[in-house]
């Protein structure tokens, strides 16, 4: 990667800059500025989000926003209010408060002297959903955003719900957000109050595993801040941008097909990570196409960014499934409409063990999967870490029922979103289908292409679900992930149907057995054909961003992650653990320009019985550390979720320590009632 490390405007950084908001509140900013815009005032770039400017983002933040100013424009990287060093408390994500907030600082950083008025937002996951929920409010400064790896739909697409099936990443993320939560401002920035605003954050930390739990359907709490409830809210500029190995994919298809204001799409073979560092790659330098963005938008230069396609993906091909890879295989295509008329379904019926061009006459499948169905599948969303990427399938394809189609003859191209119509019957009121789109090579390896989940009780509705009807025939509909993918000749399409995916999401309450009608049952496919001007699309730059601050690391998280089978008992555990900081896959390190030794480890254990889903338990631990001279805080977090067949349970325990000697401990204990999940 090329490391740019000087500009023709030198960049002045400002560690800290408070901005005060209307409740006396101060949020903690840190500021890059082009040195020139003292006398000349510039565009600024916002990042807006929770995990900590002053340390564990720092060596990802100084690399984007020192590019920024060095281009020319003011970069602030915001703490969200009760995070960091900002003031005040945190009490969930994406509330209104943080909207407010944002409006208050978008404002603030259009009367500074060193910027012209002209305000961008940009952001990755959860900055990602604020630029979104930001711009729908429109303030009058914001004129344009850059939003990856992000959600229009909080419910239908975020880290707690799909399908109507509880995620287990909504205990997974949630206690991170816990532990988060729980870090104390650094006293360098906030001063001798830190350590009373600590004990304050700390006395108002929230179970948030639990509080989600208490929303299963999609009611008011989850449309706010989900901007397709009203997309022409959104009247400035849209780069949305994501990958197809990430969870949160198939939003930029919709808002591509619902925004009505300027915008433009861009999706890798990427998993939850930046474009120009993102594994798999390939990497492609995407602070550049920020600056083309920026450039266009907040300093009106014509660069022709706006006259090139609406969509561009990476198409991709076969690669036999392995724990992480490097590159991904494939081309760039692009659409220049959303939806594009070019694509049309082409549709293949679920005959008995295969797809066929014609439906037989109906019959019947049964279909009761073992609980461990979903030990390949790898994380919901990856970062590019050993392991988090889907394995060869074939493991979880003996547990399903399984369609394959003839080899093809000839290549089979995809983009948008697979669509599976079942007609089945269930001998319990309460079941979850699965659904994985496979690609199966000559040597007969499977690899997942996408996915799609439901929880049956959802089948017609989040808002209202009910439960179904033992016995009855129903129809449904499963929505796989959006995808762009290139069946080879040879190769075989695979549809392979499932009960049970762990420990993607939580059991249904008790073993159903589902009754498949093959002959009436579908898969839709979005068959693409060749697009000649894809051979003209304009290359992407390589990779560049400026230097990373000096860091030294003191200890190393070894990535782990294992499956393990007691014969004894029937039971599964699988188990991973590594780094859950920012800095450089290290459980602890020193980051030399703020004398500041940081890091912080999660491991995730998931257990479960082959044929009990009653005995399943996640379980989440992590460890957060900082230390400076004599200064030492360490956060212990653990959290535990079980399940009968009407509650779940949830227990957590939170210990915070200062210089060894533990000066808060707080424990939950809660029984949430299973709502037709």
């Amino acid at each position: 990667m090329r490391v740019i490390e000087s500009f023709d405007d030198d960049v002045r950084v400002i560690e800290n800059v408070w901005i005060p908001m209307s409740d006396g509140v101060r949020l903690a900013a840190r500021v890059w500025l082009p040195v020139g815009s003292a006398d000349h005032p510039v565009p600024a770039v916002l990042e807006y989000m929770p995990y900590r400017k002053r340390d564990f983002t720092r060596l990802r933040d100084e690399p984007l926003h020192h590019y920024f100013a060095g281009h020319g424009y003011a970069a602030i990287r915001l703490d969200v209010r009760g995070t960091g060093d900002s003031e005040g408390i945190l009490r969930d994500e994406y509330l209104a408060q943080e909207q407010d907030d944002a409006e208050e600082a978008i404002a603030w950083i259009a009367e500074q002297s060193w910027c012209n008025g002209r305000v961008g937002m940009i952001g990755l996951s959860w900055a990602g959903f604020n630029a979104l929920q930001v711009a729908a409010r429109q303030p009058p400064a914001l004129k344009a955003i850059i939003t990856m790896c992000s959600t229009d739909d909080r419910y239908a697409d975020d880290a707690h719900y799909k399908g109507g099936c509880l995620l287990n990443e909504n205990l997974t993320w949630g206690a991170a957000f816990f532990s988060l939560n729980a870090c104390p401002p650094d006293p360098e920035i906030a001063g001798e109050p830190w350590r009373e605003q600590w004990l304050e954050r700390l006395a108002h930390n929230r179970l948030f595993p639990a509080l989600w739990m208490r929303h299963p359907h999609r009611d008011d709490y989850w449309k706010q801040g989900s901007v397709c409830e009203d997309y022409s809210a959104i009247q400035c500029a849209v780069y949305a941008v994501g990958g197809w190995a990430d969870g949160y994919v198939n939003a930029i298809p919709r808002l591509m097909a619902g925004l009505q204001a300027p915008r433009k799409a861009l999706i890798g073979p990427w998993p939850h990570a930046f474009p120009h560092a993102a594994e798999p790659g390939p990497r492609i330098g995407f602070f550049q196409e920020a600056v083309r963005w920026w450039d266009y938008w907040l300093k009106e230069e014509e660069n022709g960014i706006m006259d090139e396609p609406l969509i561009r993906a990476w198409m991709e091909d076969w690669i036999a499934p392995a724990p992480r890879h490097d590159e991904r295989p494939g081309r760039w295509v692009a659409e220049t409409e959303w939806p594009s008329p070019r694509i049309t379904p082409r549709t293949w019926h679920l005959n008995v063990l295969s797809l066929g061009d014609h439906p037989d006459p109906e019959d019947r499948m049964r279909l009761r999967s073992p609980q461990t169905t979903g030990l390949r599948a790898g994380d919901f969303y990856g970062f590019g870490a050993e392991g988090d990427a889907p394995m060869d399938q074939r493991t979880d394809d003996g547990k399903s029922l399984v369609f394959d189609s003839d080899p093809l003859s000839e290549p089979v191209e995809m983009l948008g979103t697979p669509v599976v119509t079942l007609e089945l019957a269930c001998d319990t009121p309460l079941a979850h289908v699965i659904v994985r789109l496979n690609d199966v090579a000559p040597d007969g390896a499977s690899g997942r292409v996408s996915y799609g989940v439901l929880n049956l009780a959802h089948r017609d509705s989040h808002e209202r679900p009910a439960p179904l009807v033992p016995g009855q025939r129903y129809r449904i509909t499963v929505r796989l992930n959006d995808m762009a993918y290139r069946f080879a000749p040879g190769h075989t399409i695979r549809l392979a149907i499932s009960s049970a995916y762990w420990p993607i999401i939580w059991p249904a309450p008790e073993r159903s057995e589902i009754t498949l009608i093959t002959g009436a049952s579908t898969l839709a496919l979005p068959l693409r054909p060749p697009r000649p001007e894809d051979d003209q699309l304009p290359a992407f730059g390589p990779p560049e961003r400026c230097p990373i601050p000096t860091h030294t690391i003191l200890e190393t998280a070894e990535p782990e992650r294992s499956i393990a089978v007691d014969l004894t008992n029937d039971e599964t555990t699988y188990t991973a653990f590594g780094d859950a900081g920012d800095v450089g896959g290290a459980a602890l390190a020193r980051i030399e320009d703020i004398d500041l030794t940081l890091g912080s480890t999660m491991r995730r254990v998931f257990r479960i019985q082959e044929q009990d889903p009653l005995s399943a338990e996640a379980v989440i631990e992590q460890e957060t550390r900082f230390q400076r001279g004599d200064w030492a805080v360490r956060i212990d977090a653990r959290i535990r979720l079980t399940a009968d067949a009407e509650h779940f349970f949830i227990q957590a325990i939170l210990d915070a320590y200062e210089n060894g000697a533990r000066v808060a401990s707080r424990e939950w204990n809660e029984a949430i009632p299973r709502l037709l999940l």
